[in-house]
């Protein structure tokens, strides 16, 4: 009998995997993308000037350009938005001409002046313009469609009367010509894309409407002028938090551990920081060590030092990350204990009392008994504690105003929301991933149990 298939773990597991696919792993691949996609690095040209029209080469973003011709084409009104956006009205009119012909079709605005408007502002009658110099045509093509290149419909003299029955905005498109790596490419390109000088001859190619794989962003990021302090600054406060805590989370976790009396008041005061934001702590730290903080009155008061001391200042930067040590060590070292907590409560308490028995000291319980026993638990810990001090930001920027000293979740923020620049933003971000997956790659080899070297 062929056994049937149970699906209710896979059931069970669907909504996580959506739920994961919509809210990590979607904006994952989105971010990541913004770092290494430039998506208006080419402008695709058009054999003529319509958006269905074949493609006749691309150029470039940046490339100057030589402007051949101009048409005009409609505009959804959504899109009149855009940047460097050039357009034109037209006008479809009705008139009669001096013979009593009737004429109708397109002309442009510059050749109607209006003179009679609805209620709501609508042009609904006016007059053929004069053409100034004494060689121009003296008479106004009308067109059959919104567009030169139309057939002409009819031709009427100034001052003409007209019927305005119907009004089109329309957006230039240029006939550009210029060259790439050697290669001459000429087409059509809306105004959009154009940043047109003021011969009215020539431009340069302002943005692309397609992408292409780069490496500029991560190369802006590389080249900024903060990354390599912030890249030092996030591995020293790594390499002085990380060891520190854990330190500190072993000996909180015992304390607990041995059921002293009053052990759950010990319990909470440990877990007090776990309560207290990131910005939080920064501000109560930087009210210990400002001028007028609490540590300099402790130091006044009991006659150590006669004035205050400036510690959070460009010349006293070693203050500043001695400050950010300090408040990240108290702010974070309850989670590492919380996590240690749990696993010295998963340590049978027979091997404890068999190496107690065997005469192993507390140093030797901790080094051949607990700690090998805790490495799940210490991969976890370490895992944790790392993406957390490579996320370092709120303190600071408490501390030091992300000026004097700088990380890379700080340089991630300056860029998306100081200097706009989401790409740089990405990279930054894509890297604080990186050096995140690196890390745990390396804890998962590194801290591993027994079971685990073994299989």
């Amino acid at each position: 009998m062929k056994k049937r298939r149970n699906w209710a773990p896979y059931l069970l597991i669907l909504p996580s995997v959506i739920y994961l696919a919509i809210f990590f792993a979607w904006p994952m691949a989105r971010a990541m993308t913004l770092a290494v996609w430039d998506a208006d690095a080419v402008l695709r040209l058009k054999a003529e000037a319509s958006a269905e029209s074949a493609g006749a080469g691309t150029l470039p973003r940046g490339t100057q350009v030589e402007i051949l011709g101009q048409q005009g084409n409609i505009v959804a009104p959504e899109e009149l938005t855009q940047r460097n956006l050039r357009t034109e009205r037209w006008f479809r009119i009705e008139a009669e001409r001096a013979d009593g012909q009737p004429v109708s079709g397109w002309a442009q605005e510059t050749r109607v002046r209006v003179r009679e408007e609805s209620e709501s502002g609508e042009p609904l009658a006016g007059t053929i313009r004069r053409k100034l110099g004494s060689d121009a045509d003296p008479l106004t093509d009308v067109f059959s469609e919104a567009s030169v290149a139309s057939a002409v419909a009819g031709r009427l003299e100034a001052n003409t009367r007209v019927e305005i029955r119907e009004q089109a905005m329309l957006e230039l498109w240029y006939l550009v010509r210029g060259e790439a790596d050697g290669t001459p490419a000429e087409g059509w390109a809306q105004s959009r894309y154009i940043q047109v000088y003021a011969d009215d001859t020539t431009g340069r190619i302002d943005r692309g409407n397609a992408g292409e794989l780069t490496n500029r962003y991560i190369q802006a990021m590389v080249n900024d002028r903060f990354f390599w302090p912030a890249l030092w600054t996030t591995f020293l406060l790594m390499v002085l938090i990380i060891p520190v805590q854990f330190v500190l989370a072993m000996i909180m976790a015992l304390i607990i551990q041995q059921q002293l009396r009053g052990n759950s008041f010990f319990l909470y005061v440990f877990a007090i920081a776990l309560g207290v934001s990131d910005l939080a702590v920064g501000i109560v730290w930087y009210a210990i060590f400002t001028q007028y903080g609490y540590l300099n009155s402790i130091l006044q008061g009991l006659g150590f030092i006669g004035a205050p001391i400036a510690y959070l200042t460009a010349d006293t930067r070693y203050w500043i990350i001695i400050a950010i040590w300090l408040a990240e060590v108290w702010r974070a070292t309850s989670i590492v204990m919380v996590v240690v907590v749990s696993g010295l409560q998963a340590i049978p308490n027979e091997v404890l009392e068999a190496a107690d028995l065997f005469g192993a000291g507390l140093w030797k319980r901790i080094r051949f008994v607990i700690l090998p026993m805790l490495k799940p638990s210490l991969q976890v810990a370490l895992i944790l504690r790392t993406i957390l001090a490579l996320q370092v930001f709120a303190v600071v920027i408490a501390l030091s105003g992300g000026d004097i000293v700088t990380v890379l979740a700080n340089e991630a923020y300056r860029q998306y929301y100081d200097l706009r620049n989401v790409n740089v933003a990405a990279a930054y971000a894509g890297l604080i991933l990186l050096l995140s997956m690196v890390s745990a790659v390396i804890y998962l080899r590194l801290v591993r149990s027994n079971e685990e070297a073994q299989a």
